[in-house]
């Protein structure tokens, strides 16, 4: 009971979460930074391609 009553005044759980929520929203963030910047990239190839041909 008393390694019960320890954990839950334990702050270790919630910073572990919160790290984690931010974790994930920084990967959110990247992928779609990643994906908007491959899509342009991808248009613009397509445009030198379609002026060479």
């Amino acid at each position: 009971m008393t390694s019960i009553k320890r954990f839950l005044k334990s702050e270790d759980g919630p910073t572990a979460v919160e790290y984690a929520v931010m974790l994930a929203l920084i990967v959110v963030v990247c992928l779609a930074g990643v994906r908007a910047v491959g899509t342009n990239a991808a248009d613009k190839f397509n445009d030198v391609k379609n002026s060479l041909t």
